[in-house]
């Protein structure tokens, strides 16, 4: 069995190794390629039975469904799955499949890594280096994760596994989800509501998906309860975070907001982030390792294989 129609739309060439497009192609008759902001899309989504899509820069509403009568299969290129409507296209039968877990490690390892770089002062020093300074001064009190109190929201795959390597470093951990996790306590880490989370904990690592529950989760008031002079590593989504409450408590000077999907904000937004010593960006590199990589496009083509058998794979429809 194939696919009639595959469109892509967002993903470039460059997105999938070319063995995996070659896959791709022995899975339909025919493949269309369009980027986001193409005209053509509802044209060629008009006889499409499979949609692949990058959620970063096309959403999935119900017009477009309502466009694709043929359509049976959504595959998405991330595990954040919030732009695609995913309770209509279960009424239209067409189901919706996600990459779960691809990045685990990968993030989880990059968001301990940016607070390592950040408490010991790492950037600064290999500045001072490269400039033929050796003095032993840093530039500001460096410090351990031993005994601080991290707090992580959200215990999902890599909210867990950030809680994991923070114990190891003999953090106190704490933890934020809807649900409590026994697993997570049987390791130490303990279950605390949000706010009471945010104004205890010297480092606040954020791990949700985005969806309509998650958007704006650190609103104003929550902002206002983090703790002063805290940490707050967030390698999720921005959408998560309230922007103006965020630049306000930056400019209050008594918080440090270290992210990576710097990509996806507004160049306005960041130069307005950037007046601020607080902020600390670095590009979308949290995804980014050869293991990731090749987890995520196996993951993905595996997703179209499966339906196509029968069977289909993180399907969140």
């Amino acid at each position: 069995m194939k696919f009639k129609k595959v469109l892509s739309v967002g993903i470039a060439e460059s997105k999938l190794e070319p063995r995996y497009w070659g896959r791709i192609d022995g899975l339909c008759e025919k493949r269309v390629m369009l980027s986001e902001g193409s005209s053509e899309i509802k044209k060629q989504l008009s006889d499409a039975d499979c949609l692949l899509i990058n959620p970063f820069v096309f959403k999935v509403d119900k017009s477009l469904i309502d466009a694709a009568p043929s359509l049976k299969f959504i595959c998405v290129l991330a595990t954040g799955y919030g732009v695609v409507d995913c309770a209509y296209a279960a009424t239209k039968g067409i189901a919706v499949c996600n990459i779960p877990g691809y990045a685990t490690e990968s993030i989880a390892e990059l968001a301990i890594a940016v607070l390592l770089e950040y408490a010991r002062d790492i950037e600064h020093a290999k500045q001072m280096a490269r400039a033929g300074n050796y003095s032993d001064t840093p530039r500001f009190p460096v410090y351990e994760l031993k005994g601080k109190k991290i707090g992580v929201i959200g215990a999902g795959r890599i909210g867990i596994r950030v809680a994991e390597i923070a114990s190891a470093f003999g953090s106190e951990v704490f933890y934020w989800s809807r649900n409590k996790k026994a697993d997570l306590e049987s390791k130490g880490a303990r279950h605390r509501e949000v706010e009471k989370l945010l104004s205890e904990c010297e480092v606040i690592s954020l791990h949700l998906a985005l969806n309509k529950d998650t958007e704006m989760f650190l609103n104003e008031k929550r902002i206002g309860k983090i703790r002063h002079n805290s940490v707050l590593v967030n390698l999720s989504p921005n959408e998560l975070v309230d922007f103006n409450a965020l630049e306000k408590r930056l400019a209050k000077g008594n918080l440090i907001y270290i992210a990576d999907h710097t990509d996806e904000m507004a160049p306005e937004q960041i130069e307005q982030l950037s007046k601020y010593e607080g902020f600390v960006p670095y590009p979308p590199i949290g995804y980014q390792t050869i293991e990731a990589t090749s987890s995520k496009q196996e993951i993905f083509v595996g997703n179209m294989e499966n339906f196509l058998k029968g069977t289909p794979t993180n399907k969140v429809n």
